[in-house]
């Protein structure tokens, strides 16, 4: 599975953003997606996860702002980022997880999103 990530830029607080993560390849395979971001100096975090059977996952400092959804026909996940604040910004990275004998995580390269105060 490849995934490349789209949809980063410089926004003012309070402003919006939506990202996109393309996957391609075995793509039937998998289990859930997800969008984990990491801040200059910290650790990668999980932000939001959507498993195939439409069951959403939200770090708690985002919920009520940000929605991550799937667009199947275009094998896409979307994360629509919404009343952003300056402590969101951070590189934002793609995962898809496929179960099988054993877990396989998958990442995209990243996309960087930058919030203005």
């Amino acid at each position: 599975v490849q995934l490349q990530a789209s949809g980063g830029g410089l926004v003012q607080a309070g402003g919006s953003l939506r990202l996109s993560c393309v996957a391609s390849g075995t793509v039937s395979l998998i289990n859930s997606v997800g969008w984990y971001r990491q801040a200059p100096g910290k650790q990668r975090d999980l932000v939001a996860t959507l498993t195939t059977d439409g069951e959403t996952n939200y770090a708690d400092s985002v919920k009520g702002r940000f929605t991550i959804s799937r667009d199947n026909a275009k094998n896409t996940v979307l994360l629509q980022m919404n009343s952003l604040k300056p402590e969101d910004t951070a590189v934002y990275y793609c995962n898809a997880v496929r179960i099988g004998i054993r877990r396989s995580d998958f990442w995209g390269q990243g996309t960087l999103v930058t919030v203005s105060s």
